[in-house]
């Protein structure tokens, strides 16, 4: 599972639904650590299951738990600031 680290994956469940974030590290099979990171979209490091996110084809290169100061350096280097604020529309299930 740790080709997990770095993807970009979608909320699908709670008041951040349709919020994209990153996968900063797997903790068991059911249970990922994200960040959006917060200064960036509102997305604060919590742990989720893996039933609550959709996983997208995008992905960041990141250390496992890497900081949210990295995760956004990151996502700057591949451009993708303006892919992670956009929000999707409820329905991905």
């Amino acid at each position: 599972m740790h080709q997990h680290i770095g993807r970009i994956v979608v909320k699908k469940v709670g008041r951040e639904a349709g919020r994209k974030c990153v996968v900063v590290d797997v903790i068991n099979e059911r249970t990922l650590l994200i960040t959006g990171p917060k200064s960036l979209n509102g997305v604060r490091r919590r742990n989720v299951n893996v039933s609550h996110v959709v996983f997208t084809p995008k992905s960041i290169k990141i250390e496992k738990s890497a900081s949210d100061e990295e995760v956004l350096r990151a996502i700057e280097m591949e451009n993708l600031s303006d892919y992670m604020k956009e929000r999707i529309t409820p329905g991905l299930r």
